[in-house]
C-alpha cells in the first residue's frame, strides 16, 4: 500500500511561493503519491493552491504540497494548467490531512479527496453572470446619449444585475435599452461569486436565561475561546441544558469573528440543532451532510472557505471543510459510534476532531450526557478537562427507571396474536394517553419482522450477497437486506421443500409493535419511525413538528428518536427489548447499550410534566440492568473500566483490525495464513486470527479479520505498516485497516 505522505513544513505566516517554471509536488485526490509539474509561465503559485493538472489522457484537480522532489528536469515535465479561481486548502487543513492519513495508514490523496471533492473540475464557486459598464461611453462606441441609457449605466454600475429585465426594472426604463447597450459595448456581462447564501449569526438575538450552573458553565466554555488548545467535556443529565451552555460558547468565538463547526452523530440530529441555533442566533447556520445537492454542496464548501459561512452544523464528514478561521469545534453527543467512518477512510471522527482542534490550536467541546469511557478516562487522567451540569434544566426532573421482569410478566396473547408489550407496560401506556400525554415505545431494529422462516421445514429467508436474513418490511411488502440494500418480494413458495403461504415471522421490529399498538389502543394517533421512514431532512423535521404540535399520541421507534431531541410533552418511555444490544461479542456492548437505554430514558420529563421510563428485560440482574435502575452511572463506570482493565482492552490497550475480502473465498483464506505465518511478535504485542467475519459474506465478498492487540504505550502503525509491506497480497484481495476498530462485524 502507498506510504502517508510527510506534511511539508510551512511557516505559520505564508506559505512557500514557486515562480514559473518551478518544479512543484501535486497532491491528488486518489489513492496515489504526489506528482511533480512544472508551474506555467506567467504564473506563481503557493503551498495550498488548488490546481488543474493533465493526468494520463485527462485532466485532474489537485493541491500544490510543497517542492517538487523527482529527479526528472523542470523543462520535461508536464505544464500545470491553470490554478482555480477557489480559496487555497491553508496549512492547517494540509496538516490535518496528512496526519489522519499517517493515524489511519491510508494514502494522503484518500483522505485529500473528503476535503476536496466539491472543488474538483474547478466547481467550487456558485457563480453568476452579471451585468456591469464596460467603462465605455455611449460617445466612444458611436450611439447616442440619452437620459434612460445614462440611467441605465449608472444603475448597473451600483449593483449586481444578472438579467436585462431587472436592471431595467431597478432603473425604471424598458429592457429593450439593456439590449442596446450591451449591443453597443457600453454594458457587458462579467462573471462573479455568487452572495453567500449564509447571513451572519447575530449573537444578541435572543440572549438566553440560564441558571446558575449553566451560567458557571456558559463562563468556563467562552474563556477557552481564544486561548489555545484545549478539550473539554461538557456533560450532565439528559435534559441539564448542555446545547443551551454550547451555544453561548458558539457566540463567544462568533464575538471575536471566528467560525464554529459543530459535530452530529447523524442527519436526523441536525433538524433540532438548527432549530436551536436559529432561535439563538436568529439564521440558520450552514449544513453538511449526505443528502445535501451537489450544486449546495459546492456553494456551502466556498462560502466556508471564504469566511462567508460562519457555523457549520454537520456530520462526520463536515470535519474536513475548508474552514478560513476555524475558532472553536463542538461535538455534540461526542459517545455516538456514528461518529466512526466505516467505509473508505476509516476514521473516528471525535477522536480526529481533537486533533483538528490541537492543529488550529483552538478550543473543542465533548458534549454529552453519556461520555465515552475514552473520554471519562482522558478527563481523570487530567488530558480533558470538564464542565457537569447537575440537574435538569427548570422544574424538570430525571425520570425513574424501572425494569419489567418478562419471566414474571410474559405478554399476554391478544386478538391479534402473539404480543411483544407485557402488562405493566401495557397499563402504564394506558395511564399515559388517559391523561393526554404522549407515549415513545422504543426497539432498535428497523422493518415488521428480523427473521422470515418457512413453517414446513424450518428454511429461513437469507440474503444472496451476504451472511445475513432478509428482514421483512411488511409496509413495504419487501424483504429487505440491511447491510447490502438487496430487496425482494416474499416468495409465494419456500425455495427449500416448495411448501405454499408457509412463511411465518420471528420476532418484532418497530412495524410489528406498532401493529400490536394500534389493535390496542385504535383510537390513538400512532407513528412509526425509522431511519428508513425519515428519508430526507424535511421528512425529520415534519415529524418533529407532529410531536410538538401533539398530532402524535404514540411513537414507536429506533435509536433515532433516542438521542438529543426535546419533547416536552412526552413523559413515558418504555423500552421492548432492553436485552438486544448486549448479545454478541463486542467489548463496549455493556457501553453502548447503557448510554442508548440512559439516552432514550432520558426523553421522557423534560418539562414541568414528570417522566418515567420502563425497561423489559429478561435479565434485571445484568450489571446494566442494575446500573441504570439504580441511576449509578459511576459504578456501573468502575465495573466497566476494572473489565478492561482485566484484558488490557481500550482505552487500556490498542487494537488495529485487519480486514480482507474477496470475491474468491480461497484467495481471501490465503492471504489470512500469510498474514498470520508473518505476524509481528514482541512484548505487548498479539496477532488474533485470521477468522471469518461476523458477516462472513458482505455484498457478495468473503470477509476475513486479524486483530494486531499492543499494550497502550506502544504505537501500532509502524507494526502494521511493516507487517503487511512483507505480504505480497494480489489484486483480488482486498485489505482494509481499521485503526481503534469500534465495530466486530
Amino acid at each position: 500500500m502507498p506510504s502517508p505522505l510527510a506534511m511539508p513544513a510551512d511557516t505559520a505566516d505564508a506559505a512557500p511561493t514557486y515562480p514559473p517554471g518551478a518544479q512543484v509536488a501535486v497532491l491528488l485526490p486518489l489513492p496515489v503519491d504526489v506528482y511533480d509539474y512544472r508551474v506555467p509561465e506567467d504564473v506563481t503559485l503557493a503551498a495550498g493552491d488548488i490546481v488543474e493538472v493533465p493526468l494520463g489522457r485527462r485532466f485532474e484537480t489537485g493541491v500544490v504540497w510543497g517542492a517538487g522532489t523527482s529527479d526528472v528536469p523542470a523543462g520535461k515535465l508536464r505544464d500545470i494548467v491553470h490554478r482555480l479561481d477557489v480559496p487555497p486548502l491553508n496549512e492547517p487543513l494540509r496538516q490535518f490531512v496528512a496526519w489522519v492519513a499517517n493515524y489511519t495508514l491510508q494514502p494522503v490523496g484518500a483522505v485529500l479527496r473528503m476535503a476536496l471533492n466539491p472543488a474538483r473540475g474547478g466547481q467550487a464557486i456558485n457563480r453568476v453572470s452579471v451585468i456591469v459598464p464596460s467603462g465605455r461611453s455611449c460617445a466612444e462606441v458611436g450611439v447616442k446619449s440619452t437620459p434612460a441609457r445614462d440611467k441605465l449605466v449608472a444603475t448597473a454600475g451600483r449593483g449586481a444585475f444578472s438579467t436585462a429585465a431587472a436592471l431595467a426594472r431597478a432603473a425604471g426604463v424598458g429592457a429593450g435599452g439593456v439590449s442596446d447597450l450591451l449591443k453597443a459595448g457600453v454594458l457587458t456581462t462579467v462573471s462573479q461569486a455568487a452572495t453567500s447564501m449564509f447571513a451572519r449569526p447575530d449573537i444578541t438575538h435572543a440572549l438566553p436565561r440560564l441558571e446558575p450552573a449553566q451560567t458557571a458553565a456558559t463562563r468556563a466554555l467562552a474563556e477557552k475561546v481564544g486561548g489555545g488548545f484545549s478539550v473539554t467535556l461538557l456533560d450532565g443529565v439528559t435534559g441539564s441544558g448542555k446545547t443551551e451552555v454550547y451555544l453561548e460558547a458558539i457566540a463567544a468565538a462568533l464575538a471575536r469573528g471566528k467560525q464554529v463547526l459543530v459535530l452530529v452523530p447523524e442527519i436526523a440530529l441536525t433538524a433540532q440543532s438548527l432549530a436551536r441555533f436559529v432561535g439563538r442566533f436568529g439564521v440558520r447556520p450552514a449544513e453538511w451532510h449526505s443528502d445535501l445537492s451537489g450544486k449546495v454542496r459546492r456553494a456551502t464548501w466556498h462560502d466556508v472557505a471564504t469566511g462567508d459561512a460562519a457555523v457549520v452544523v454537520g456530520a462526520r464528514s463536515a470535519l474536513f471543510l475548508p474552514f478560513r478561521d476555524l475558532g472553536l469545534i463542538v461535538v455534540d453527543e461526542e459517545h455516538e459510534a456514528a461518529f466512526k467512518q466505516e467505509d473508505g477512510v476509516i476514521y473516528h471522527a471525535r477522536d480526529m476532531a481533537v486533533v483538528r482542534a490541537r492543529l488550529s490550536q483552538i478550543p473543542i467541546v465533548l458534549a454529552s450526557a453519556t461520555p465515552s469511557l475514552e473520554t471519562v478516562i482522558n478527563v481523570r487522567n487530567k488530558r480533558f478537562q470538564r464542565v457537569h451540569l447537575p440537574e435538569r434544566y427548570g422544574a424538570a426532573a430525571l425520570p425513574p427507571i424501572g425494569l419489567i421482569d418478562m419471566r414474571a410478566h410474559p405478554p399476554e396473547k391478544g386478538p391479534w396474536g402473539r404480543s411483544w408489550l407485557a402488562p405493566p407496560l401495557v397499563e402504564a401506556v394506558n395511564q399515559t394517553l388517559a391523561a393526554g400525554e404522549q407515549a415513545l415505545l422504543y426497539l432498535n431494529r428497523r422493518g415488521y419482522a428480523p427473521v422470515t422462516i418457512c413453517r414446513t421445514c424450518g428454511h429461513r429467508l437469507h440474503c444472496p450477497n451476504c451472511t445475513a436474513w432478509l428482514v421483512e418490511h411488511k409496509l413495504s411488502r419487501r424483504l429487505m437486506c440491511h447491510h447490502c440494500g438487496y430487496g425482494a418480494k416474499l416468495p409465494e413458495t419456500c425455495p427449500s421443500c416448495s411448501a405454499t403461504d408457509s412463511f411465518v415471522p420471528c420476532g418484532p421490529g418497530i412495524e410489528r409493535i406498532a401493529e400490536e399498538a394500534m389493535a390496542r389502543w385504535p383510537h390513538a394517533r400512532i407513528r412509526a419511525v425509522a431511519s428508513d421512514t425519515l428519508d430526507r431532512p424535511s421528512a425529520v423535521a415534519e415529524l418533529i413538528d407532529d410531536i410538538l404540535a401533539h398530532r402524535i399520541d404514540l411513537l414507536v421507534g429506533t435509536q433515532i428518536l433516542a438521542k438529543g431531541h426535546h419533547f416536552p410533552q412526552l413523559t413515558l418511555v418504555g423500552v421492548v427489548d432492553a436485552d438486544l444490544g448486549l448479545s454478541g461479542w463486542d467489548l463496549r456492548a455493556a457501553e453502548r447499550t447503557y448510554q442508548m437505554l440512559h439516552q432514550v430514558a432520558g426523553r421522557a420529563g423534560r418539562a414541568e410534566k414528570p417522566g418515567r421510563a420502563m425497561l423489559q428485560t429478561h435479565d434485571p440482574n445484568n450489571v446494566v440492568m442494575r446500573a441504570l435502575a439504580k441511576g449509578d452511572t459511576e459504578s456501573f463506570i468502575a465495573q466497566e473500566i476494572e473489565s478492561r482493565q482485566l484484558l488490557s482492552m481500550p482505552p487500556f490497550g490498542r487494537l488495529v483490525a485487519v480486514i480482507l475480502s474477496g470475491p474468491d473465498l480461497v484467495a481471501v483464506t490465503a492471504v489470512g495464513k500469510q498474514l498470520a505465518a508473518a505476524a509481528p511478535t514482541g512484548d505487548d504485542i498479539e496477532v488474533l486470527g485470521p477468522a471469518p467475519a461476523v458477516l462472513a459474506v458482505l455484498r457478495g465478498r468473503h470477509r476475513h479479520r486479524l486483530l494486531l492487540k499492543t499494550g497502550r504505550d506502544i504505537r501500532p502503525q509502524p507494526i502494521v505498516a511493516d507487517w503487511l509491506a512483507r505480504v505480497r497480497i494480489p489484486a483480488s484481495v482486498r485489505v482494509q485497516i481499521d485503526v481503534d476498530p469500534y465495530s466486530f462485524m
